[in-house]
């Protein structure tokens, strides 16, 4: 039986302190009926962080430590099932109890781990032609404030051929966490995902819970052998409520206010994509939001430093200056002879397409070359990298060779004869 405590001795915001013995971070407690959990230790004084805020609790009233970690629970019962940052029921259906394991965990011990060399196909030409995923990958979304995330998250875990969806949301409005459960459960989807959602209304401490109860249910999944995608949003908000949760706690402020160790907050939890030796994997897509499109923020600086690449999206589409996936050689080179050739040929024409660009929009004069690369990047925008694009890599590989044909001639192209005899359009075969 655990000791009750009935003296607090201050309550500041959602933070309340009470001395204790025994006590460690991170373990759960009971404020009056309230869930809350440990954030800072002081030799015997412990700082409490309450889910459901501190309105209404008093300074007598009684604080009963669980000895335990945050917990969720785990079966197949999660599928298509929808949880807030704490893990109620957000759905109306039944709380599951069953097979509790803890979140926030350490990640995979590297020696168990083998090197990613299988591609998730997605559907959309940007991702899987220009900027493979690649299993146990992990990957940032960067982005602005109005851009469509939500839309392309939405779109990947619809069409990205995986066995389980993990849905992290943090800090969404409501409109936004009823599209994405509007959008899977019309697009068959939600059979296989698990979706937790803490709205910009939610407690605080939830938000950063979000990530932590995604990956624990991910990693048992990946140890089942299923594949699994992670997707979050926005990586953004749960470094403000952890920058919250720090002024709270009275830490030193860092770079514009954010705690010292945002680096190893996001580190923890994006190392957790890992591709297990005999089982699943893990594979982690989130998106993070540049305030006034500076990548040189603390949020997207240090994510950069983790993660293996980035995807941009400005302008409603996935940038192909920017975007990059260090992993793609591993995959892309198994999957048709022509696919790293013909990647590296358009995204090569395209950078010429835009100096084209360039100099008509300066009135310099147009060759004949300048007007077969605007027609060219016009093609490309439209029929490639707009992201209503919705095609088989095999599909986006021949519509490839379809808009260089278009535009130019094969000997212009700067492609090896025998890939331009063995894919060129037949309208305009190589004799």
């Amino acid at each position: 039986m655990k000791k009750v405590y009935t003296k607090i001795e201050s309550i500041v915001g959602n933070v309340l302190t009470v001395r204790a013995e025994g006590v460690r971070n991170g373990d759960l407690a009971l404020v009056g009926d309230s869930y809350a959990n440990v954030i800072k230790l002081d030799h015997d004084k412990v700082s409490l962080q309450v889910f459901s805020g501190t309105q209404g609790v008093s300074t007598t009233d009684p604080v009963r430590f669980l000895g335990r970690p945050m917990m969720v629970s785990f079966s197949e019962h999660l599928l298509g099932r929808i949880f807030d940052g704490a893990g109620v029921p957000r759905d109306n259906g039944p709380a599951l109890t069953e097979n509790m394991i803890p979140i926030g965990g350490p990640s995979v011990n590297p020696a168990r781990r083998i090197v990613p060399k299988h591609m998730i196909r997605t559907g959309i030409p940007m991702i899987d032609l220009f900027n493979t995923l690649v299993e146990s990958q992990k990957l940032p979304i960067f982005s602005v404030s109005g851009e469509p995330y939500n839309q392309l998250l939405a779109r990947i875990a619809m069409q990205a051929e995986v066995d389980v969806i993990v849905l992290g949301g943090m800090g969404l409005k409501y409109d936004d966490y009823l599209f994405f459960r509007d959008t899977l459960e019309r697009g068959g989807a939600m059979g296989r995902t698990v979706m937790f959602v803490h709205t910009a209304s939610d407690p605080i401490v939830e938000c950063t819970l979000v990530p932590d109860m995604s990956l624990a249910v991910a990693e048992q999944f990946a140890l089942e052998g299923k594949k699994v995608l992670v997707l979050l949003t926005d990586m953004t908000n749960y470094a403000d409520a952890q920058k919250e949760m720090a002024i709270t706690m009275e830490q030193v402020p860092s770079n514009r206010g954010y705690p010292g160790d945002l680096y190893s907050c996001l580190a923890a939890r994006y190392e957790k994509a890992v591709d297990f030796d005999g089982a699943g994997s893990i594979t982690i897509l989130g998106v993070t939001t540049m305030p006034g499109d500076d990548v040189t923020h603390p949020v997207p600086d240090n994510t950069g430093y983790i993660t293996e690449g980035q995807y941009y999206l400005k302008n409603g589409r996935i940038e192909p200056f920017g975007s990059l996936s260090r992993l793609k050689q591993n995959v892309n080179g198994k999957t048709r002879d022509d696919h790293r050739a013909l990647m590296d040929c358009m995204i090569r024409l395209y950078s010429s397409y835009k100096e084209s660009q360039e100099k008509r929009s300066m009135g310099f004069m147009m060759s004949e070359w300048d007007d077969k690369l605007l027609k060219y990047g016009e093609l490309f925008e439209s029929k490639l990298m707009d992201l209503s694009v919705n095609i088989p890599l095999e599909q986006a590989l021949d519509l490839g060779w379809e808009i260089l044909a278009d535009c130019f001639e094969p000997n212009e192209t700067g492609l090896k004869t025998s890939l331009l005899q063995a894919h060129w359009p037949k309208r305009d075969a190589l004799q």
